[in-house]
């Protein structure tokens, strides 16, 4: 008898409501055909996890990310891809996002449509969270995930971003590329694969994974704009919403990873975002046994924990990414957040993935 991870898929309703740390598997339908083009035989590989090739059929099934996370590693190692999540997330678009994607693909412009990914998104995806923010004559697209202990985030951002960039071209031409291109991780030995993908040298070693355009191009009317289906779909993401409602605590925390280490990520400001008053929100965290402060320093000190882990930035760069002034007050909370210094982290991390 196989004995059933904690986390099998079987155990998760395969669609549905989806709760945190879930995914629909629409952005990933693409596992079996990649692994099929490697010559690697799928049912064999899937049946660890207790998964059929069929799963991947229907996008509206759905996988907690630490599912998918293992998965990802399993298929790196059987086809010795290091680059394996860039060329899954080559595979997908907006049709991946199912209601979401036709709300967006209906929406007046760019900027609009952008701005409903990063609203929506929990209807499609409740380990992740997508921003958009304009710094000058930039824009930004950032996906975050906020799912902690899953495995191979770097393969899980080459995917988002690389849906991200088939976003962009079907809203901008299938010749669009953005002006740059971040992730979080230590650059891979093969950077190639990730120029070839995005028509620019990626930065690594970022404060998180997101495509860098000009702002104009979020002005950009869209050619497939329809009020009446965008009503229609408007309709059916508020349905899905109602399904899936997080809870107060786990929406303040999706919030506070778009704001960390940003002037703006204060109580009155989320609070705005949410709303409601400042007031208000602090006894509504204060009913749930937490406040703001901490839910802050948490996100923040979990989100320093993933650079730590997956680029080789120092410390003090860190430090000053997720809000703290100088290193040694960084250095002491995260201690008592952890038990550790970040060098140990580092360390401990390190040897977890050789």
């Amino acid at each position: 008898m196989v004995e059933r991870q904690q986390d099998s898929p079987l155990t998760e309703r395969p669609r549905g409501k989806l709760i945190e740390g879930m995914g629909r598997v629409g952005p990933v339908m693409a596992v079996p055909a990649l692994l099929s083009e490697f010559q690697v035989e799928m049912e064999p590989l899937l049946a660890e996890f207790q998964l059929l090739p069929s799963h991947f059929t229907d996008p509206e099934n759905v996988l907690t990310f630490t599912t998918m996370g293992r998965i990802l590693r399993r298929c790196v190692e059987r086809t010795g891809c290091e680059h394996f999540g860039l060329l899954l997330g080559q595979r997908a678009g907006l049709s991946a996002l199912g209601a979401l994607g036709f709300l967006m693909q209906s929406a007046p412009d760019v900027r609009t449509a952008l701005k409903l990914l990063g609203q929506h998104l929990h209807v499609h995806d409740r380990g992740g969270i997508v921003a958009l923010r304009e710094d000058g004559a930039d824009a930004i697209l950032s996906y975050t995930i906020v799912q902690t202990g899953i495995e191979q985030l770097d393969q899980f951002q080459a995917t988002a971003m690389a849906i991200g960039l088939n976003i962009m071209r079907g809203f901008c031409g299938h010749n669009w590329r953005p002006g740059a291109v971040r992730f979080p991780f230590k650059a891979p030995i093969d950077v190639k694969p990730y120029r070839l993908a995005f028509g620019v040298s990626p930065t690594f070693d970022s404060d998180c994974s997101a495509l860098v355009f000009p702002l104009s191009v979020l002005d950009r009317p869209l050619a497939a704009a329809d009020p009446l289906l965008h009503r229609l779909m408007e309709e059916r993401v508020h349905e899905l919403e109602r399904l899936s409602q997080a809870d107060l605590v786990s929406g303040l925390r999706r919030i506070l990873r778009t704001l960390v280490g940003q002037p703006n990520c204060s109580l009155e400001f989320v609070a705005h975002q949410l709303g409601t008053h400042a007031r208000t929100l602090s006894r509504r965290l204060h009913a749930k046994g937490t406040t703001f402060l901490q839910l802050r320093e948490e996100v923040s000190l979990q989100v320093a924990r993933e650079l730590l882990e997956e680029s080789s930035k120092p410390a003090r760069e860190i430090a000053a990414t997720v809000g703290y002034a100088d290193g040694s007050s960084f250095s002491r909370a995260f201690r008592r957040w952890s038990g550790k210094t970040p060098a140990q982290w580092r360390r401990a991390g390190r040897s977890r993935h050789e």
